[in-house]
Protein backbone atom coordinates (compact mmCIF):
# COMPACT_ATOMS: atom_id res chain seq x y z
CA UNK A 1 0.00 0.00 0.00
CA UNK A 2 1.51 3.32 -1.10
CA UNK A 3 2.02 6.37 1.65
CA UNK A 4 -0.98 7.86 0.26
CA UNK A 5 -3.23 5.32 0.51
CA UNK A 6 -1.93 4.35 4.05
CA UNK A 7 -2.60 8.13 5.00
CA UNK A 8 -6.07 7.73 3.56
CA UNK A 9 -6.83 4.39 5.42
CA UNK A 10 -5.51 5.99 8.94
CA UNK A 11 -8.04 8.60 8.29
CA UNK A 12 -10.85 6.58 7.60
CA UNK A 13 -9.86 4.42 10.83
CA UNK A 14 -9.99 7.61 12.62
CA UNK A 15 -12.82 8.71 11.63
CA UNK A 16 -14.92 5.55 12.51
CA UNK A 17 -13.53 5.79 15.64
CA UNK A 18 -14.33 9.20 16.57
CA UNK A 19 -11.02 10.41 16.87
CA UNK A 20 -10.43 13.51 15.37
CA UNK A 21 -8.05 13.46 12.50
CA UNK A 22 -6.04 16.42 11.66
CA UNK A 23 -7.01 17.47 8.04
CA UNK A 24 -2.94 19.38 7.06
CA UNK A 25 -0.06 18.70 9.00
CA UNK A 26 1.78 21.19 11.05
CA UNK A 27 4.39 23.67 8.63
CA UNK A 28 7.73 24.07 10.14
CA UNK A 29 8.89 27.37 10.93
CA UNK A 30 11.12 27.21 7.71
CA UNK A 31 8.10 27.05 5.83
CA UNK A 32 6.17 29.08 7.42
CA UNK A 33 8.65 32.12 7.16
CA UNK A 34 9.63 31.05 3.78
CA UNK A 35 5.90 30.02 2.08
CA UNK A 36 5.21 33.46 2.07
CA UNK A 37 5.43 35.30 -1.61
CA UNK A 38 7.14 38.31 0.13
CA UNK A 39 10.07 36.49 0.99
CA UNK A 40 10.45 34.94 -2.55
CA UNK A 41 10.32 38.74 -3.92
CA UNK A 42 13.00 39.96 -1.17
CA UNK A 43 15.18 37.52 -2.44
CA UNK A 44 14.42 38.03 -6.20
CA UNK A 45 15.48 41.92 -5.54
CA UNK A 46 18.32 40.92 -3.83
CA UNK A 47 19.33 38.99 -6.66
CA UNK A 48 19.26 41.38 -9.07
CA UNK A 49 20.60 43.95 -6.95
CA UNK A 50 23.78 41.58 -6.36
CA UNK A 51 23.79 40.82 -10.60
CA UNK A 52 23.78 44.70 -10.89
CA UNK A 53 26.78 45.62 -8.86
CA UNK A 54 28.81 42.57 -10.06
CA UNK A 55 28.23 43.65 -13.86
CA UNK A 56 29.24 47.08 -12.60
CA UNK A 57 32.26 45.91 -11.06
CA UNK A 58 33.40 43.77 -13.94
CA UNK A 59 32.64 46.48 -16.91
CA UNK A 60 34.70 49.06 -14.60
CA UNK A 61 33.27 52.13 -16.07
CA UNK A 62 31.25 54.43 -13.99
CA UNK A 63 30.24 56.33 -16.91
CA UNK A 64 28.80 53.70 -18.96
CA UNK A 65 27.61 51.69 -15.86
CA UNK A 66 27.83 52.56 -12.24
CA UNK A 67 27.73 49.87 -9.57
CA UNK A 68 24.62 49.74 -7.27
CA UNK A 69 26.47 50.95 -4.42
CA UNK A 70 27.60 53.93 -6.70
CA UNK A 71 24.07 54.43 -7.49
CA UNK A 72 23.17 54.71 -4.10
CA UNK A 73 25.73 57.09 -3.14
CA UNK A 74 24.45 59.43 -5.59
CA UNK A 75 21.08 58.82 -4.43
CA UNK A 76 21.57 59.40 -1.34
CA UNK A 77 23.55 62.91 -2.10
CA UNK A 78 20.43 63.84 -4.15
CA UNK A 79 18.11 63.50 -1.17
CA UNK A 80 20.44 64.89 1.49
CA UNK A 81 21.04 67.48 -0.63
CA UNK A 82 17.74 68.13 -1.13
CA UNK A 83 17.53 68.09 -5.21
CA UNK A 84 16.44 64.92 -5.74
CA UNK A 85 13.77 65.21 -2.85
CA UNK A 86 12.68 68.32 -4.67
CA UNK A 87 11.93 66.70 -7.67
CA UNK A 88 9.76 63.71 -5.96
CA UNK A 89 7.66 66.18 -4.38
CA UNK A 90 7.04 68.24 -7.39
CA UNK A 91 6.41 64.97 -9.82
CA UNK A 92 4.53 63.03 -7.33
CA UNK A 93 1.92 66.60 -6.97
CA UNK A 94 1.91 66.54 -10.50
CA UNK A 95 0.69 62.93 -10.81
CA UNK A 96 -1.67 62.87 -8.11
CA UNK A 97 -3.54 65.92 -9.62
CA UNK A 98 -3.54 64.37 -12.94
CA UNK A 99 -4.49 60.75 -11.55
CA UNK A 100 -7.36 61.48 -9.05
CA UNK A 101 -8.63 64.24 -12.12
CA UNK A 102 -8.64 60.98 -14.79
CA UNK A 103 -10.20 58.21 -12.46
CA UNK A 104 -13.12 60.60 -11.64
CA UNK A 105 -13.56 61.59 -15.42
CA UNK A 106 -13.84 57.57 -16.10
CA UNK A 107 -16.19 57.02 -12.76
CA UNK A 108 -18.47 59.77 -14.61
CA UNK A 109 -18.14 58.22 -17.93
CA UNK A 110 -19.07 54.68 -16.73
CA UNK A 111 -21.78 55.90 -14.91
CA UNK A 112 -22.91 57.15 -18.17
CA UNK A 113 -22.32 53.81 -20.08
CA UNK A 114 -23.89 51.79 -17.35
CA UNK A 115 -26.86 53.72 -17.11
CA UNK A 116 -28.46 53.67 -21.11
CA UNK A 117 -27.62 52.45 -24.35
CA UNK A 118 -26.06 56.07 -25.56
CA UNK A 119 -23.89 55.94 -22.89
CA UNK A 120 -23.00 52.92 -23.59
CA UNK A 121 -22.19 53.49 -27.22
CA UNK A 122 -20.17 56.49 -26.46
CA UNK A 123 -17.98 54.99 -23.98
CA UNK A 124 -17.47 52.23 -26.37
CA UNK A 125 -16.37 54.98 -29.56
CA UNK A 126 -14.50 56.71 -27.30
CA UNK A 127 -11.91 54.23 -25.72
CA UNK A 128 -11.61 52.52 -28.90
CA UNK A 129 -10.43 56.10 -30.10
CA UNK A 130 -8.25 57.40 -27.79
CA UNK A 131 -6.94 54.39 -25.72
CA UNK A 132 -4.64 53.30 -28.17
CA UNK A 133 -3.53 56.82 -28.29
CA UNK A 134 -0.08 57.18 -26.54
CA UNK A 135 -0.25 60.20 -23.78
CA UNK A 136 3.15 61.44 -25.12
CA UNK A 137 2.08 62.02 -28.28
CA UNK A 138 -0.66 64.87 -27.16
CA UNK A 139 2.19 66.45 -25.92
CA UNK A 140 2.67 69.52 -28.83
CA UNK A 141 -1.18 70.27 -28.27
CA UNK A 142 -0.74 70.12 -24.24
CA UNK A 143 1.92 72.88 -25.04
CA UNK A 144 0.33 74.58 -27.51
CA UNK A 145 -3.01 74.94 -25.29
CA UNK A 146 -1.65 75.02 -21.65
CA UNK A 147 2.33 75.98 -22.55
CA UNK A 148 5.47 74.74 -20.95
CA UNK A 149 4.28 73.91 -17.28
CA UNK A 150 1.94 72.12 -14.76
CA UNK A 151 -0.73 71.95 -16.91
CA UNK A 152 0.72 70.49 -19.76
CA UNK A 153 1.77 67.58 -17.86
CA UNK A 154 -1.69 66.84 -15.90
CA UNK A 155 -3.52 67.16 -19.12
CA UNK A 156 -1.47 64.25 -20.35
CA UNK A 157 -1.65 62.87 -17.73
CA UNK A 158 -5.64 62.98 -17.35
CA UNK A 159 -5.77 61.31 -21.12
CA UNK A 160 -3.53 58.33 -19.51
CA UNK A 161 -5.40 57.51 -16.85
CA UNK A 162 -9.25 58.04 -18.30
CA UNK A 163 -9.50 55.54 -20.89
CA UNK A 164 -7.79 52.67 -19.21
CA UNK A 165 -9.60 52.91 -16.04
CA UNK A 166 -13.03 53.46 -17.84
CA UNK A 167 -13.09 50.45 -19.83
CA UNK A 168 -11.97 48.10 -17.05
CA UNK A 169 -14.61 49.81 -14.70
CA UNK A 170 -16.96 49.17 -17.23
CA UNK A 171 -15.80 45.81 -17.78
CA UNK A 172 -16.44 44.97 -13.84
CA UNK A 173 -19.87 46.26 -14.26
CA UNK A 174 -20.73 44.00 -17.44
CA UNK A 175 -19.14 40.93 -16.06
CA UNK A 176 -21.46 40.55 -13.30
CA UNK A 177 -23.82 37.75 -13.79
CA UNK A 178 -27.23 38.75 -13.71
CA UNK A 179 -28.25 35.91 -11.15
CA UNK A 180 -26.22 37.74 -8.85
CA UNK A 181 -28.20 41.46 -10.13
CA UNK A 182 -31.36 39.13 -9.63
CA UNK A 183 -30.50 37.89 -5.87
CA UNK A 184 -29.76 42.01 -4.92
CA UNK A 185 -33.32 42.56 -6.32
CA UNK A 186 -35.35 39.78 -5.06
CA UNK A 187 -33.54 40.84 -1.72
CA UNK A 188 -35.47 44.39 -2.17
CA UNK A 189 -31.80 46.17 -2.68
CA UNK A 190 -32.59 49.41 -4.74
CA UNK A 191 -30.57 52.37 -5.59
CA UNK A 192 -27.76 53.58 -4.01
CA UNK A 193 -27.96 50.46 -1.45
CA UNK A 194 -28.46 48.04 -4.37
CA UNK A 195 -25.39 49.24 -5.87
CA UNK A 196 -23.09 49.18 -2.85
CA UNK A 197 -23.95 46.21 -1.73
CA UNK A 198 -23.76 44.41 -5.30
CA UNK A 199 -22.53 46.24 -7.67
CA UNK A 200 -19.30 47.93 -6.67
CA UNK A 201 -18.19 44.25 -4.77
CA UNK A 202 -18.61 42.37 -7.56
CA UNK A 203 -17.39 45.25 -9.60
CA UNK A 204 -14.17 45.56 -7.31
CA UNK A 205 -11.58 43.63 -8.82
CA UNK A 206 -11.70 45.29 -12.68
CA UNK A 207 -12.37 48.62 -10.84
CA UNK A 208 -8.86 47.85 -8.99
CA UNK A 209 -7.27 46.61 -11.85
CA UNK A 210 -8.30 49.83 -13.39
CA UNK A 211 -6.52 51.69 -11.30
CA UNK A 212 -3.08 50.20 -10.77
CA UNK A 213 -3.01 50.12 -14.98
CA UNK A 214 -4.28 54.02 -14.38
CA UNK A 215 -1.35 54.73 -11.83
CA UNK A 216 1.53 52.62 -14.06
CA UNK A 217 0.07 54.45 -16.95
CA UNK A 218 0.45 57.95 -15.54
CA UNK A 219 3.71 56.96 -14.01
CA UNK A 220 4.91 56.12 -17.03
CA UNK A 221 4.06 59.11 -18.69
CA UNK A 222 4.71 61.86 -16.03
CA UNK A 223 8.74 60.82 -16.50
CA UNK A 224 8.59 60.41 -20.25
CA UNK A 225 6.74 63.71 -20.39
CA UNK A 226 9.34 65.68 -17.91
CA UNK A 227 12.41 64.03 -19.76
CA UNK A 228 10.74 65.89 -22.95
CA UNK A 229 10.06 69.38 -21.95
CA UNK A 230 10.65 69.17 -18.42
CA UNK A 231 8.98 72.26 -17.56
CA UNK A 232 11.58 74.51 -16.05
CA UNK A 233 14.53 73.53 -13.87
CA UNK A 234 12.77 75.02 -11.37
CA UNK A 235 9.81 72.91 -11.42
CA UNK A 236 10.70 69.72 -12.89
CA UNK A 237 10.59 66.37 -11.41
CA UNK A 238 12.90 63.25 -11.76
CA UNK A 239 12.37 63.30 -15.46
CA UNK A 240 13.77 66.61 -15.40
CA UNK A 241 16.41 65.41 -12.91
CA UNK A 242 17.24 62.26 -14.96
CA UNK A 243 17.46 64.42 -18.46
CA UNK A 244 19.68 66.82 -17.07
CA UNK A 245 22.15 64.80 -15.09
CA UNK A 246 22.29 62.83 -18.92
CA UNK A 247 23.19 66.15 -20.38
CA UNK A 248 26.00 66.85 -17.46
CA UNK A 249 27.01 62.92 -17.76
CA UNK A 250 26.46 62.36 -14.42
CA UNK A 251 25.42 58.70 -15.23
CA UNK A 252 25.59 57.74 -11.40
CA UNK A 253 22.77 60.43 -11.29
CA UNK A 254 20.67 59.33 -13.78
CA UNK A 255 20.79 55.78 -12.40
CA UNK A 256 19.74 57.43 -9.15
CA UNK A 257 17.16 58.95 -10.86
CA UNK A 258 15.69 55.38 -12.62
CA UNK A 259 16.07 53.74 -9.57
CA UNK A 260 14.17 56.06 -7.64
CA UNK A 261 11.59 55.72 -10.06
CA UNK A 262 11.25 52.01 -9.66
CA UNK A 263 11.07 52.28 -5.96
CA UNK A 264 8.83 54.61 -5.96
CA UNK A 265 6.58 52.33 -8.25
CA UNK A 266 7.11 49.29 -5.66
CA UNK A 267 6.12 51.33 -3.14
CA UNK A 268 2.81 52.45 -4.67
CA UNK A 269 1.95 48.83 -5.48
CA UNK A 270 3.05 47.14 -1.71
CA UNK A 271 1.84 49.86 0.57
CA UNK A 272 -1.46 50.72 -1.44
CA UNK A 273 -2.68 48.77 -3.96
CA UNK A 274 -1.60 45.53 -2.31
CA UNK A 275 -3.36 46.47 1.12
CA UNK A 276 -6.53 47.83 -0.79
CA UNK A 277 -6.60 44.01 -2.54
CA UNK A 278 -6.07 42.37 0.94
CA UNK A 279 -8.50 44.44 2.85
CA UNK A 280 -11.26 43.56 0.34
CA UNK A 281 -11.29 41.42 -2.81
CA UNK A 282 -8.33 39.03 -1.31
CA UNK A 283 -10.27 38.99 2.06
CA UNK A 284 -13.62 38.14 0.56
CA UNK A 285 -11.92 35.06 -1.34
CA UNK A 286 -12.49 37.13 -4.94
CA UNK A 287 -9.32 36.47 -5.92
CA UNK A 288 -6.45 33.87 -5.41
Amino acid sequence: MSGSAKLQFRAVQGEAAGRPIAAERQLSVWQRQFGRSWVYQAAFLLLLAAIWEGYGRFVDNPLLVPTLTQTLLAMWDGLVGGELTVRIVNSLRVLLTGYVIGVVLACLLTSLAVSNRFGRDALSVLTAMFNPLPAISLLPIALLWFGMGWGSLVFVIVHAVMWPMALNVHTGFEGISPTLRMAGQNAGLRGLRYVRHILLPAALPSIISGLKLGWAFAWRTLIASEMVFGVSSGSGGIGWFIFVNRNLMETANVFAGLLTVVLIGLLIESLIFRALENATVRRWGMVR
